[in-house]
């Protein structure tokens, strides 16, 4: 297996777009990702989607990086369908030299939201970036299927479905359903454990998701056999936030926790037997 590694945004948070390089850099990672917009209603823009002096300060630090900018989040598309509102997402998106923006589906309607996909997959395709569906349990997007239908009826050549290892574990996902997405939709996945046992109302899910994720190998999610099942080339972006665990636990410590982590399940799928 080839993959890359990545450093996602929340492991780090609340680190500095340009400490999350250096940490990146320092841990070995090959990308990092960033947060823009908020994930939740009430929080607010981060600095990076307007301020000029931030762009520049990160410009300069990933000219003399070899990291790169894999991802951008969030994209939350909801019924109103206002894909021009994220326009400023997306120029951001290409200033940094991202590649993908991580995309959330908020509309009930699955016709409404594949058009409101394949329009925002149409202005990023501009941007030379693509537009990767992430299925929650909590949201309008629930398993890897229901992703592939809005995908693929979208048609749009820089669409793609983005696997969390949480969401694979808590939706009706199953091995065989990622392994029969289509490699072509597939440019990232995310990695990260969790305690088998969980909390199935959505209050309990999203607790876990943004604040009780483990790092991989350390829960009960069969890491060997999603990271089996997805195509061996595509970039692992580790999403580690846990609210207790990381108490007293430097972001050089997460950042190196990240990686040999990820390592560790990633020499483990490579040498257990099939």
């Amino acid at each position: 297996m080839a993959h890359k590694l990545s450093l996602a945004f929340l492991t780090l948070a609340p680190a500095s777009p340009v400490e999350a390089i250096d940490i990146a850099e320092q841990c070995g990672f090959d990308h990092v990702g960033l947060r823009l917009l908020p994930a939740a209603a009430g929080e607010p823009d981060y600095p990076l989607l307007h301020d000029r002096q931030c762009l520049s300060d990160v410009l300069a630090r990933l000219a003399d990086s070899p990291v790169t900018i894999a991802d951008v989040e969030i994209a939350r598309l909801g019924a109103e369908g206002d894909v021009e509102r994220l326009l400023p997402l997306l120029d951001r998106a290409a200033a940094l030299g991202a590649r993908h923006v991580l995309t959330a589906g908020d509309d009930p309607d699955p016709s409404r939201l594949t058009d409101t996909f394949a329009r925002f997959c149409a202005l990023a395709q501009e941007r030379a970036l693509t537009v990767d569906l992430e299925f929650m349990p909590w949201t309008a997007v629930k398993c890897a299927r229901s992703a592939q239908a809005i995908v693929a009826a979208a048609g749009a050549a820089n669409g793609g479905i983005l696997v969390d290892a949480l969401h694979f574990d808590r939706s009706a996902t199953t091995l065989e359903d990622v392994r029969q997405l289509p490699p072509s939709r597939l440019h990232y996945a995310q990695l990260c454990d969790a305690p088998a046992d969980f909390d199935p109302t959505d209050e309990g899910l999203i607790a876990v998701a943004r604040g009780g994720r483990l790092f991989p190998g350390e829960g009960g999610i069969d890491l060997t056999g999603l990271v089996r099942a997805l195509p061996g080339d595509i970039p692992l972006s580790v999403e580690v936030i846990n609210t207790g665990l990381f108490q007293g636990m430097s972001l050089l410590e997460r950042g190196r926790r990240a990686m040999a982590s990820a390592r560790r399940v990633l020499m483990h799928a490579e040498s257990a037997p099939a």
